[in-house]
Order: C-alpha cells, then structure tokens, then sequence
C-alpha cells in the first residue's frame, strides 16, 4: 500500500491512456515521459490494452505502467505478466481487495462516498482514486474530506480538463490527478508525438498543494 502512495507523489498528472496495442503504445509512452509524465496507466477497455502494457514496459525507459479500469480478481494476474507496476479500479469489491492483497501490483482502489473512503482505510488503503470525480462532488467533495480523513489521500479522475486539474491539485489532500487530456485522440491518430509531449511538459508543470504529499 506504500508503494502507491508514492507512484502518486511522482508527478501531478496520470495520463489514462486507452490504446489498440504496441504500435500506439511505444511512441505515446515516449512522448509522455520525455514530457515529465512516466506514470502511465493503460485502461484494460481495448483488446490491446496488455500488448500495449507488455511493450511500454520493455520498451520505454523511464515509464512505469499499470492497468487501469481493473474490474476482476484475474486481471491484477494477468496484468503482473505483461509487465505492469500497479493497477488502478474505478471501485472496489470484496474480491478485489483479495486479488491486490495476493498480488505483488501497487493497488489504487476506487471510491466515490465517504463511506466507501471509511471502509478502504479500515482495510489500510491511504491512497484512494476518487471516481467519477466530476460527477460525485468534485473538488468540494473532497475539500470536505480534509478534517474527517485527514490521513487519506486521492487522485480524483473523470471528467477532469488541465483547467480543473488546477483546481483539485491546490488540495492539500490530492497529489495528482487521473485523465486523459494529455493525450488526444486526434493526435494520436495522426501520429502527432511531439502535441503529445508538448501537453504533458505543461501537465507536469502543475504542481500539487505543499500539504498534498505531506
């Protein structure tokens, strides 16, 4: 559980990749760590999705992928074979929790109420994906967090924009963020390496609250 809180301190932005494969993995995994991003997290929605995994992991240095949009026990398993680091749920469920405690995969489980967040830290989770953060609060949400679970941390992902990144990462209880704008459909469709870069150093320039991390 350690290890992911400190995957989430590395950078302020978690660029959530959907991918066909290698042939479009590779090149958008280079361009997103050479632009300050290398935690990667590649959600398990296309039937490429591990190719894409199995290849960033041997062949981008600096990366550190996972899985993202983890929904079964025999992913987490399947996942470690292609090569990820950790994966990531949009919730969590009793076997789930089970998997992650078998599997050697930092583990990032999702939560959208406070009673969810309760029952994930009494299971020792410290570090929790709020999801889907804009349409369960927001950055108010949790805002009001801070005082009742001071000692828990979130990356908020779902429907969040560079401009509203700004806002949950001035939190002191968010160390980064989940999403997707970094990578554009269109740019990765025509090939468009350097927009991707280009979006990721201006990512990786917002920089969370000084007690986020704390």
């Amino acid at each position: 559980m350690e290890k992911i809180g400190a995957l989430l301190k590395r950078a302020p932005v978690i660029p959530v990749l959907t991918l066909d494969g290698a042939a479009d993995g590779v090149p958008v995994a280079r361009a997103l760590v050479a632009g300050g991003l290398p935690v990667l997290e590649v959600t398990l929605r296309t039937p490429g999705a591990l190719e894409a995994v199995r290849a960033i992991a041997a062949e981008v240095s600096g990366a550190v992928v996972g899985v993202g949009t983890v929904v079964a026990p025999a992913q987490f398993a399947a996942a470690e074979r292609a090569g990820a680091q950790f994966a990531v749920s949009p919730g969590a469920t009793d076997a789930l929790l089970t998997a992650a405690a078998d599997s050697p995969l930092a583990y990032l489980p999702g939560m959208a109420s406070v009673s969810e967040a309760m029952a994930l830290a009494e299971r020792g989770y410290r570090a929790l994906k709020f999801f889907p953060a804009e349409n369960s609060g927001g950055a108010g949400f949790l805002r009001s967090l801070r005082a009742p679970l001071p000692d828990l941390r979130f990356c908020p992902t779902g429907g969040i924009d560079a401009a509203k990144a700004v806002t949950y990462l001035m939190l002191g209880n968010v160390p980064c963020v989940g999403g997707s704008w970094p990578v554009p459909a269109a740019a990765v469709q025509a090939g468009d390496w350097q927009r991707i870069e280009s979006l990721a150093r201006a990512a990786a320039s917002l920089r969370a609250a000084d007690g986020a991390t704390a």
